[in-house]
């Protein structure tokens, strides 16, 4: 072969060879450090831009899709002033150096008759312009004469208080409450139900275990009444049991008087009398609320017999009390019975749903009652 075209050649592919390496090789790093600085990555994925939500919403932004289980609470009662108010000079009853005082007979829980009563008695201040103040009576027989020597002015007694102090000391009825009407498992009137009536009735309550069932069962046994001038608890009570055959003062082993109706269905229930006498219907009573600490007391207490009707309790005045204060104290317990609030407040005293105005007429049949029956068991004044 000839040497020339040999070299040629040998040079071409060593030519060749060197532009296939450098296309291989890669290029070398720059060594300028660039003008605007490389942002290190993050060892950790970047965080959301908006927080993570609570797991409990903040209650300011919480919203309920379905309606409240709270009943709705009852508006505080109104007490509008009159529109003519009594004119009432310092030093004169009714001013804030002489108030009128209000009676209340114990006939339930006197911690709550306080409380309701000293309620009505600042509400009918603001209504009437006359200052109001209160007393709870030590017994029924104490209201009465709070009323004769006039240290109370106004009265909220019972049936048969009003019917006595208005014998003795001239008291004269003013109005009477309206109830809804309560009833039992024995009485004949149970239609009524709810309807508001101007009466009530007594209970003859017997515990369970006491195996009486009717009057004849009551000799010889223990027995509760309320309070001497208690009208459903005292005084009607012992005409039944006299027209039924049993003498209340000889045929029981003993008898007490308990001093409330509350304290009557209490303590048969505990068998502390094995009967005794209330209004109807004592233990499911809301006001009494009985239930709420003797749960089962519908079980332990059963009635056996009931009273025929017996006129309501209500508001009296003491005989010199001034004709225009009479109108506004009417006026005032009328305009409560009327208001939510205002009726709300008179249920909280003797569980009354309204108080209507009456003539004093009102409770002269039970007064021809209690003169039939005798002094011995009906004791009115002379």
């Amino acid at each position: 072969m000839n040497k020339p075209r040999v070299s040629y050649l040998v040079l071409a592919l060593v030519l060749m060879a060197s532009v296939i390496l450098a296309a291989c090789t890669p290029a070398a790093t720059p060594t300028e450090v660039p003008t605007q600085p490389v942002a290190e990555q993050p060892t950790t994925p970047p965080q959301p831009t908006t927080p993570p939500q609570p797991t409990t919403p903040p209650a300011v932004e919480a919203t309920s899709t379905t309606a409240p289980t709270v009943a709705p609470t009852i508006p505080p009662a109104a007490c509008a002033p009159l529109a003519n108010q009594p004119t009432v000079k310092a030093g004169d009853l009714g001013s804030a150096d002489k108030p009128i005082v209000i009676t209340f007979v114990p006939s339930g829980d006197t911690g709550k008759i306080a409380t309701a009563g000293k309620n009505i008695a600042e509400c009918l201040t603001k209504i009437t312009g006359l200052k109001f103040d209160i007393e709870v009576g030590t017994s029924f027989a104490a209201s009465i004469e709070a009323m004769g020597a006039e240290k109370a002015q106004v009265g909220f007694l019972n049936t048969f208080s009003a019917v006595a102090a208005g014998k003795k000391y001239g008291v004269v009825p003013v109005l009477a409450v309206v109830r809804k009407y309560s009833t039992n498992e024995v009485d004949p009137d149970k239609d009524l139900a709810g309807k508001l009536e101007p009466f009530y009735k007594a209970e003859f309550l017997a515990n369970a275990a006491s195996g009486i069932k009717d009057f004849p069962d009551l000799k010889g046994k223990t027995f509760c009444f309320v309070d001497p001038a208690s009208t459903s608890g005292y005084i009607i009570p012992r005409m039944i049991l006299k027209s039924k055959g049993i003498n209340p003062d000889t045929d029981f082993a003993s008898t007490q008087n308990a001093g409330s109706h509350n304290n009557v269905a209490i303590a048969v229930y505990k068998g502390d009398c094995d009967a005794g006498v209330a209004y109807v219907d004592i233990r499911t009573d809301t006001v009494a609320d009985l239930k709420s600490t003797y749960p089962d007391i519908l079980d332990k207490v059963k009635v056996f017999a009931v009273s025929d009707r017996i006129p309501n309790d209500g508001v009296q005045v003491v005989k010199s009390f001034p004709a225009a204060y009479t109108t506004a104290l009417v006026d005032a317990m009328l305009a409560m019975s009327a208001d939510p609030g205002g009726a709300a407040m008179l249920k909280s005293l003797y569980n009354a749903n309204a108080y209507v105005k009456i003539d004093p007429s009102f409770y002269d049949a039970f007064t021809k009652l209690c003169d039939a029956a005798g002094p011995d068991l009906c004791p009115l004044p002379k």
